[in-house]
């Protein structure tokens, strides 16, 4: 069994009292929780403060370009399935620049696992209106308040039929935890949104305003209900539903795909370049 003090990685530097801290801590519980080791796992990232989550755990870890998590996430599943792979993006990395990603990524269906540091912010690049940003919040781009609806990105995944939708709060570790586990143990797309505060740059959504209005979805929920899981989706504002919201189990791409179904990874399948010769000189 892995220990806790195995996934320590460079010292954080983050803001003190910004959420990342308590999502960092919780999701190496749930590593321990669930007997991962730290090579068992790579976690890719972009840009943004969630993308320097890798670097503050021990693992495997590729950090790419904004916006571009999931598809490098989905390469490096596609040639060691057996490896777990976790994207790790903010609510702008993910759903702003690499919303096509995240649809498509939804749609395919990859055995690979997306928590999104969801601080309704960029808290990077000095709090400027993010895809999830409530309308009507002045910041220092949008003067005159954000003109526009937010992204919903549970409704979204709802409707993309997204495997396993999930939302959690960085203040409720306890709950946070389970919701790693399960998100990290789901066969298919997995999205955990985790509600966080940044205490720099969002001085409206703070730790406390979460803790008065995030609520945990009863036992009466069924998540394999698609219309009771939009309408749980839907609620955002006085009460925010957290929670497993939707989980429809389903084939992945992998068990599609014959050249990796039911046989041994890519990386360790046979490989000659004499195999693809013949093809090569024809373009020559």
């Amino acid at each position: 069994m892995p220990e806790l003090e195995e996934f320590r990685g460079q010292n954080p530097a983050w803001c003190p009292g910004c959420g990342n801290l308590q999502i960092l801590r919780t999701f190496k519980l749930a590593m321990v929780a669930l007997g991962i080791e730290p090579h068992e796992i790579t976690i890719v990232s972009g840009i943004g403060q969630a993308g320097k989550f890798p670097h503050y755990t021990r693992c495997n870890t590729f950090n790419g370009l904004h916006g571009r998590t999931l598809p490098v996430a989905q390469a490096i599943h596609l040639v060691n399935h057996e490896m777990r792979v976790l994207a790790v993006a903010g609510d702008g990395d993910c759903y702003g620049e690499g919303g096509n990603h995240f649809l498509h990524a939804m749609r395919r269906n990859l055995n690979i696992t997306l928590f999104v540091h969801d601080n309704q912010v960029y808290g990077l690049t000095k709090g400027q209106a993010s895809p999830t940003t409530s309308e009507g919040t002045v910041t220092g781009t949008q003067p005159f308040g954000v003109l526009y609806e937010p992204l919903n990105p549970m409704a979204l995944a709802v409707a993309m039929d997204c495997s396993f939708v999930a939302r959690g709060f960085s203040g409720n570790q306890e709950q946070l935890q389970k919701l790693m586990q399960a998100a990290l143990e789901h066969k298919g797309f997995a999205l955990l949104d985790i509600l966080q505060n940044c205490p720099s740059y969002n001085k409206i959504n703070t730790m406390q305003w979460y803790k008065e209005r995030c609520y945990p979805v009863g036992p009466d929920h069924d998540p394999s209900d698609r219309e009771a899981a939009f309408r749980v989706a839907l609620e955002f504002g006085d009460r925010i539903p957290t929670g497993v919201i939707y989980r429809h189990p389903r084939h992945t791409l992998e068990e599609a795909m014959p050249e990796i179904a039911n046989r041994e990874p890519l990386v360790r399948q046979p490989f000659s370049q004499e195999d693809v010769a013949g093809e090569t000189e024809r373009y020559y």
